[in-house]
C-alpha cells in the first residue's frame, strides 16, 4: 500500500542508532545514509526514511499519527520493545501485549522515538 514512509528528525545520526537497532529486531539490515543525508531502510517492499526537515524548521512529531511494523511472533514484538527502550525510546500505552481489534487479535508494543515520533509493531494472531 505504501512506497514510503519518511520521518523528521532534528539528529539524523542518533535516530539511525536508534531505529538500526529496532530494524534489526525485526529482521532488516542498518539504514544506509544517501547523498542528502538522510538515513534509508530499504526492503522489498518499501523504504523507511529518516531526514532533517527540508523547510528547515524543527522536527516534530505527528499528532495523531503512528507508524507500525509488523513482527513475525509476540516474542520479536517484545524484543523489538525491550531493545526500543534500551536504545532511548519511550514505552507508551502500557506493556506489550494482546489488543482486541474485534474479529482479530493483535500483540502490539508501542514506543516514541527520542523526536516524538509514536511507532509500534504488531503481530497478527490467529483466530483460534
Amino acid at each position: 500500500m505504501f512506497s514510503h514512509v519518511m520521518l523528521g528528525t532534528d539528529n539524523v545520526a542518533q535516530a539511525k542508532v536508534f531505529y538500526d537497532s529496532i530494524m534489526k529486531v525485526l529482521g532488516y539490515n542498518e539504514g544506509v545514509i544517501d547523498e542528502k543525508g538522510r538515513c534509508m531502510y530499504f526492503t522489498p517492499t518499501g523504504v523507511l526514511g529518516l531526514t532533517k526537515p527540508i523547510d528547515g524548521e524543527q522536527a516534530t512529531h505527528g499528532n495523531g499519527m503512528t507508524i507500525g511494523f509488523l513482527a513475525n511472533s509476540p516474542e520479536v514484538v517484545n524484543e523489538w520493545h525491550r531493545t526500543g527502550v534500551d536504545s532511548g525510546g519511550t514505552a507508551i500505552e502500557g506493556a506489550p501485549g494482546v489488543r482486541d481489534a474485534g474479529e482479530r487479535k493483535l500483540y502490539m508494543a508501542y514506543l516514541r522515538d527520542f523526536d516524538g515520533n509514536k511507532i509500534c509493531t504488531t503481530h497478527f494472531m490467529s483466530a483460534d
